[in-house]
């Protein structure tokens, strides 16, 4: 629908009773976040704040944390967007469809960004201290704000149609930040404002930024979006908004004018320590150095409400945003790299470990298939934007089964698994740059990933359950557990070193090249824990691809190496168990369970909720 500011929202959500209001003060410093997980793990509303200990501004979270909510929130702008996309991508539905063409006309009109002179976030000055103080967990390194949109322009190409809004991780506290003077800004290299950052040192500049937080919860939703580098959040978040982006420049910074909060800073030369953070791949990034913002001015409205979300082990609230970027964006995808015909980002993995893709594969039809053209394809995938951090990418010939739904996790597998040949279809990009996020490597921003194809006829067929006998796996390994047809978890001892690890991997490849039945059980992954490892889908895909880089840890019953090609004839085995080097799991703290325990009681604001 078209707000013209997020309190205007969360009128609406109050009346669609979508709201619950905790009247009683609460702790920013965690307690928030736990009374979030336990509303959006209960699929409940969303909850405003009236009370932030140690703030004067009432909070607001959980406002996209059902699918149903989020579509309800965004209303026919939805629809109108995805009908750009499509006409963007297909010219032609235009012509099948001109009533549906001519209804999305007025996204392209809201399109368009307003100036203006002023507006309400201009009415009022704050302090950093003065805004809510939101901690999520408790190995976080201070403060953070969860849903900002941080705004910066081109230093050569200055205004607002050469701008970027993007949603970078923003440390309000801690470390080595003078209080209410400097904040962290965590962005990656590749992101918009990393670019813009780096002209702006060549060019000898302070590059100045601009963090919105609040307004038309569009807005939120557009920063997130993996929009081509020729088209500016502002006009997308108009599009999606139903109401162009108002907007002024003042003293250099673009002033995002429906905003409830803007902060106006410039980066300073220089890093300082950020994090830890708990982050949306359910473990910590740690302390690195990254830029920090010198704060100018905190603007904000008079009604202002302070937004955020939690992120951490998937699902969580950003899950719903996913499922909307994907929706908006699908059409695209095969106009943005010919060829492919879809992409789906598994959030249950984190997003970036695990890309999934479907791609035509035409070379050499008189010629049994086997992945070619999907190599291609793969490579388009891997050199494209955001899909650029994916470390796991398994990609099928969309011929042989045309309605495959990439979106079903467990069904895609089982596809790739029956036909793929694993002496032939993996492809290593070793020694190379993945997620900051992504800790399963030694080092921040080092890493590997791997390319599996499948295509042709079925190769074998899956066993659904672990043979009864002749199958005992050879100490120090035990406890099989079958995750999904022909995918079993087994558990192996703790992890030690690289060194110690080949040679117990080798032990179980020994047993699994030698026996015949195996063959219908091509994946086998060791964790730490298989009960946990097999007890759902989800658990299977976090465990295994958040917890193994590539290079390191996959081996393979019958491995060998043959002109510079790594392969294996038995079953493919990877290692996902919790290495040294990897990041803390996000653990709530049970003191902050227990006080939000009391919420749920009968008779206090969570009751029949929580």
């Amino acid at each position: 629908m078209s707000f013209s500011s997020l309190g205007r929202c969360i009128d609406f959500l109050s009346r669609e009773h979508e709201l619950v209001r905790i009247k009683q003060e609460v702790d920013p410093d965690l307690e928030m976040a736990e009374i979030h997980r336990r509303v959006f793990e209960a699929n409940g509303p969303a909850i405003l704040f009236e009370r932030v200990k140690g703030s004067k501004f009432p909070a607001v979270s959980n406002l996209f944390g059902t699918y149903e909510r989020a579509v309800k929130i965004l209303g026919r702008e939805l629809e109108t967007v995805k009908t750009l996309v499509k006409l963007q991508s297909e010219p032609g539905e235009a012509l099948k469809s001109p009533l549906k063409a001519f209804q999305a006309l007025p996204g392209l009109v809201h399109a368009l960004p307003r100036k203006r002179p002023t507006g309400s976030v201009l009415d009022n000055r704050a302090g950093i201290e003065d805004l809510p103080m939101v901690r999520c967990w408790p190995k976080d390194g201070g403060a953070f704000i969860l849903l900002p949109q941080v705004c910066s322009q081109n230093p050569g190409r200055p205004g607002i149609f050469h701008s970027n809004v993007g949603m970078y991780r923003v440390q309000l506290s801690g470390n080595e930040y003078a209080p209410g003077r400097e904040i962290g800004l965590h962005y990656q290299i590749h992101r918009g404002i990393g670019n813009h950052h780096a002209k702006a040192l060549e060019q000898g500049k302070k590059l100045k930024v601009s963090i919105f937080v609040g307004g038309p919860p569009a807005h939120t939703l557009a920063a997130v979006m993996p929009l081509p580098e020729h088209l500016p959040e502002p006009c997308f978040a108009g599009a999606l908004a139903g109401r162009r982006f108002r907007y002024t420049i003042k003293d250099g910074y673009v002033i995002s004018l429906d905003a409830d909060f803007c902060i106006t800073g410039t980066i300073a030369m220089g890093t300082k320590p950020e994090g830890p953070f708990g982050d949306h791949l359910g473990y910590y990034s740690l302390c690195h150095q990254f830029p920090y913002l010198k704060v100018d001015t905190v603007y904000h409205r008079n009604d202002a409400v302070w937004p955020f979300t939690v992120v951490g082990r998937p699902p969580q609230e950003d899950s719903v945003f996913g499922r909307l970027i994907h929706e908006m964006t699908e059409p695209a995808v095969p106009v943005t790299i010919p060829g492919v015909t879809a992409v789906h980002a598994v959030d249950a993995a984190g997003v970036h470990p695990l890309l999934l893709a479907k791609a035509r594969e035409r070379y050499t039809p008189y010629e049994p298939k086997q992945p070619r053209e999907l190599l291609t394809h793969a490579c388009a995938i891997l050199g494209s934007g955001q899909l650029s951090l994916a470390k796991y990418l398994f990609i099928a010939a969309h011929e042989d089964n045309p309605g495959l739904d990439i979106s079903n996790e467990m069904d895609f597998f089982v596809h790739c698994l029956e036909r793929v040949d694993f002496t032939r279809d993996l492809h290593f990009h070793t020694s190379t740059t993945i997620d900051t996020l992504d800790y399963s490597s030694e080092g921040l921003n080092t890493g590997s990933k791997v390319v599996i194809a499948a295509a042709g006829e079925k190769r074998r067929t899956l066993l659904t359950a672990y043979p009864s006998s002749g199958a005992d796996l050879p100490a120090p390994f035990s406890s099989p557990r079958l995750a999904a047809p022909g995918m079993v978890v087994v558990k192996g001892p703790g992890f030690t070193d690289y060194d110690q690890a080949h040679k117990e991997i080798s032990l179980l490849a020994e047993m699994l090249a030698a026996i015949d039945s195996m063959k219908g059980l091509p994946l086998f992954v060791i964790a730490d824990d298989p009960d946990f490892a097999a007890g759902d889908f989800a658990a299977f895909l976090w465990t295994t691809f958040s917890r193994s880089n590539p290079s390191h840890d996959i081996h393979g019953a019958g491995s060998f190496t043959r002109h510079k090609h790594w392969g294996c004839r038995g079953p493919l085995i990877i290692d996902a168990r919790t290495k040294p080097f990897h990041a803390p799991p996000l653990v709530n703290d049970p003191e902050v369970e227990k006080r939000v325990d009391r919420l749920g009681k009968k008779g206090q604001e969570l009751y029949g909720i929580i």
